[in-house]
C-alpha cells in the first residue's frame, strides 16, 4: 500500500500496529511509528494506544512510555497495558508506581488490570509479588476470574506454597472455574510443583473434559516428583485415547525420562515422536541431549546437531550449550570447543559448558584458562562456575589454585559459598591424602555438612584406606541417607582393603537388614548407531561368549608381558583364581571387549561407567589400548580416562 503511494489513515495504522505486536516484529514497528510521525498522526489517541501496545508487546517499555507520557486521553485499557507491560518485563517497582498513578488520576482498575498485574508479575518469576498482589486485589472486592487463577497458579507452584494453593482450589470450586480448561491445567501444574501428587492426581480426574495442557502438566508433575513409571504409563495411556499430543506433550516425557535415568528410553521416544510427525523445537533438543550425552550415544547427538543447524536453532544458546555438554560427556572435548566457538552469544550456561567438559577430561589448565576467558570477556560467574573450576582443580591436586578460587568466590565475586563448593574442597585436600586437612574443613563449616560433603570425605578415605576416619564419615552419611547403598558399600570397601573382614560382614549385615543393595555395575558402549548395556557378572548380552574369550586371549599376554591382575580390588575374602575371575567380569572390561569384536582395528571405543573405574581395570585398559593401537575413552562417575599407548590421561591420579 505504501509502494502505490497511497495514504494511510487513523484506521490503517493501528491495524498494521496491531499486526507487529502479535508478531513482536520491533523493527517494522518503528518504522510504522516513523511513517506515523511524518503522517501527522501521532497525536491521534486511537494511533498513540496502538503505538504503546506495540511497543509494551514487544518489550520495549522505554520507548512505550515515552508514547504514553504524550498521550491527552488515557483510558484504563492504556493504563492496563502499561501496568501488565512492566510487571511483565520484571520491573516491579514502576509497575506499581503506574498502578497507583492510574488511581491518582481518577481511572480506576478493573479486572483486567489486576490480571494484567498478576500474569506479569508470574512470568516474570516475580512470584512473591504475584500471589501479593492477588491477596490485595480480593481484599478491595474484586472477586478473581478464571483468568486471574490460571495466572497465579505457576506463582504458587514456584513457592511451593501448598497451604495458599489449596485456598485458591477452594476459590475455583465454590466460583464454579472448576470447568475452565486452563485453571484445571493450571491446578495440576501447582499441586504437582508443590509435591501433592495426590491433589494433582484427584484434580486430573475430576476433570469434565480432557485436554492436551492437562495432560501435558500432569505428566510433567510426574516426572518433577520422580514418579517416571507413573508419567510413562500415563503418556501411553494418553496415545491409546488418541488425545492430541503436541510438541510440548513429547517434550515433556522425553524431558521426563532423561531426567530420571531412562536414557534409551528418551531416545526411543524421541524417534516415535518424529515418527508421527512432531517436529521437534528449542526446548525438546536440550532436554534430548542429556540423554545422549549420560549413555555416550555420539550418533543420536551428532544427529541432534546436524538437525539444530537445519532447522537454524542452533543459535539458540540452550540448545548450543546442551551440544556443548553433549560433546564433552562423550568424549569428543575438542568438538565440544569447536561448537563453543560457534557460538554466536555466549551466557554463563555457555561458559560452564566447555569449563566443565575440560574439567570432566582432567584437563585443569584449559578448565582455569576458560574461566579467565569468561572473566575477561565480563561474563560474571555463578555458583556452577565456581563448581566446574574448583572440580578441575581437584581432579589434577592443584591445592594452591583451589584455596585462590575457593576465596575469591566471596571476596571478589560476592557469591555465597555453597555445600558443593565446600564439597570440591573437601574432594580436592582428600584425594591429596590430606585427609585431616579435609576434615577440618567440615569441622569449621558455618552451616551443617550435607551428605555431598560427607560424601566427598568418605571417597576419600576409600582412596587412602583410613578406617577411622572413614567410619566418622560414614555414620554421618547413614543418618542423612539411610537408604543409600553406596555408602555402605564404600565403608565395607575401606574395612575389605584392611582385611577388616568381620566389619565387612557387619556392614553387609547391616544392609541386609535395612534391605538394600549394591548397585550392580553398569556400563554403555554405542556400536553400530545401537547402545549396548553390560552389567558386572551378567552373562544375558548374545556374544557375552566371545567376549570372554577375547578378554581371556588379552589376559594371557598381560602375563607374557609381566602384568598380572590387581587382585587387591576384589574386596571378597576369596581365593586368587576366583579373584582373577571376579575382575575379569567387570562391566568396563566386558563393554571394551565388545568393542574389540565389533568395530575394525584402530577404531576408537567410547565406554560410560556408573560407577569409579577400579584400579585392575584401569591397568588392564590400558593394556589393552596399547596392544589393540586403540584410543580408549572410559567415563566413570569421577571423569574421563584417555587411554592410548599404554597410559591413561589421569596420570594414574583419580
Amino acid at each position: 500500500m505504501v509502494s502505490l503511494n497511497l495514504p494511510c489513515d487513523n484506521f490503517v495504522f493501528p491495524s498494521a500496529l496491531k499486526a507487529c505486536a502479535g508478531l513482536s516484529v520491533l523493527q517494522v514497528g518503528r518504522q510504522i511509528h516513523g511513517l506515523v510521525s511524518v503522517s501527522g498522526f501521532g497525536s491521534d489517541p486511537f494511533v498513540q494506544s496502538s503505538l504503546a501496545h506495540m511497543y509494551v508487546r514487544c518489550g520495549e517499555m522505554v520507548k512505550a512510555r515515552k508514547v504514553f507520557d504524550r498521550m491527552d486521553q488515557r483510558n484504563v485499557v492504556g493504563w492496563s497495558a502499561m501496568v501488565a507491560g512492566y510487571a511483565r518485563e520484571g520491573y516491579i517497582t514502576e509497575a506499581m508506581e503506574l498502578f497507583r498513578m492510574m488511581r491518582d488520576s481518577g481511572v480506576e482498575p478493573n479486572l483486567v488490570s489486576w490480571n494484567g498485574l498478576i500474569a506479569g508479575f508470574s512470568h516474570s518469576g516475580n512470584s512473591v509479588k504475584g500471589v501479593a498482589t492477588l491477596k490485595e486485589m480480593y481484599s478491595q472486592g474484586f472477586r478473581p476470574d478464571g483468568t486471574t487463577i490460571s495466572s497465579v497458579l505457576p506463582s504458587v507452584g514456584d513457592l511451593s506454597s501448598l497451604v495458599t494453593g489449596l485456598q485458591i482450589h477452594g476459590c475455583v470450586v465454590k466460583n464454579g472455574f472448576a470447568a475452565d480448561a486452563c485453571v484445571v491445567s493450571a491446578l495440576v501444574d501447582m499441586y504437582g510443583k508443590c509435591g501433592s501428587t495426590e491433589n494433582m492426581l484427584q484434580v486430573f480426574d475430576e476433570m469434565v473434559e480432557m485436554d492436551v495442557a492437562s495432560c501435558n502438566a500432569l505428566v510433567a508433575g510426574l516426572s518433577r516428583n520422580g514418579l517416571v513409571e507413573d508419567a510413562l504409563r500415563v503418556f501411553m495411556q494418553f496415545k491409546r485415547q488418541h488425545v492430541e499430543l503436541n510438541v510440548v506433550s513429547w517434550t515433556s516425557v522425553v524431558a521426563c525420562c532423561a531426567q530420571n535415568g531412562k536414557d534409551i528410553e528418551a531416545l526411543e521416544l524421541f524417534r516415535e515422536m518424529q515418527s508421527v510427525g512432531i517436529k521437534p523445537n528449542s526446548v525438546t533438543v536440550p532436554c534430548l541431549l542429556p540423554a545422549c550425552a549420560n549413555i555416550a550415544a555420539l550418533t543420536y547427538g551428532k544427529a541432534m546437531h546436524c538437525y539444530s543447524l537445519r532447522q537454524g536453532i542452533f543459535e539458540n544458546v540452550y540448545v548450543s550449550s546442551s551440544l556443548v555438554d553433549m560433546y564433552a560427556k562423550c568424549g569428543k572435548i575438542w568438538g565440544a570447543r569447536v561448537v563453543f566457538d560457534m557460538i554466536p552469544f555466549k551466557n554463563v550456561v555457555s561458559w560452564n559448558a566447555i569449563i566443565g567438559g575440560y574439567s570432566m577430561h582432567g584437563k585443569a589448565k584449559e578448565a582455569i584458562c576458560m574461566f579467565n576467558l569468561m572473566l575477561e570477556s565480563g561474563q560474571k560467574p555463578d555458583h556452577i562456575s565456581f563448581t566446574c573450576v574448583l572440580s578441575a582443580c581437584s581432579q589434577s591436586g592443584l591445592i594452591k589454585e583451589g584455596k585462590e578460587y575457593f576465596r575469591s568466590m566471596s571476596h571478589e565475586h560476592g557469591l555465597t559459598v555453597r555445600m558443593e563448593h565446600y564439597a570440591c574442597m573437601v574432594n580436592l585436600l582428600g584425594r591429596v591424602g590430606k585427609l585431616e586437612d579435609a576434615y577440618q574443613m567440615i569441622s569449621q563449616m558455618p552451616t551443617k555438612p550435607d551428605a555431598c560433603v560427607w560424601g566427598a570425605m568418605l571417597s576419600a578415605c576409600r582412596i587412602h584406606g583410613n578406617a577411622t576416619l572413614g567410619e566418622i564419615a560414614a555414620e554421618e552419611l547413614f543418618r542423612l541417607e539411610p537408604r543409600n547403598a553406596g555408602n555402605y558399600v564404600l565403608l565395607s570397601n575401606i574395612y575389605a582393603s584392611k582385611r577388616m573382614w568381620d566389619r565387612v560382614n557387619r556392614v553387609r549385615g547391616r544392609m541386609m537388614y535395612i534391605g538394600l543393595k549394591k548397585n550392580p555395575g553398569c556400563s554403555w558402549i554405542e556400536l553400530k548407531n545401537k547402545v549396548h548395556t553390560l552389567l558386572a557378572g551378567d552373562k544375558s548380552h548374545p556374544q557375552m561368549t566371545q567376549i570372554l574369550e577375547r578378554l581371556n586371549r588379552l589376559n594371557v599376554e598381560m602375563h607374557k608381558s609381566g602384568q598380572f591382575p590387581d587382585t587387591q580390588f576384589v574386596l571378597q575374602d576369596v581365593e586368587e583364581q576366583e579373584k582373577e575371575h571376579i575382575l575379569c567380569g567387570h562391566s568396563e572390561k566386558l563393554a571394551v571387549g565388545l568393542g574389540l569384536l565389533n568395530t575394525p582395528p584402530g577404531y576408537p571405543l567410547r565406554v560410560i561407567k556408573n560407577l569409579r573405574i577400579c584400579g585392575d581395570c584401569h591397568g588392564t585398559i590400558k593394556f589393552i589400548a596399547k596392544f589393540e593401537g586403540r584410543q580408549i575413552f572410559v567415563r566413570d562417575t569421577n571423569r574421563f580416562h584417555h587411554f592410548q599407548d599404554g597410559v591413561c590421561s589421569c596420570e594414574d591420579y583419580w
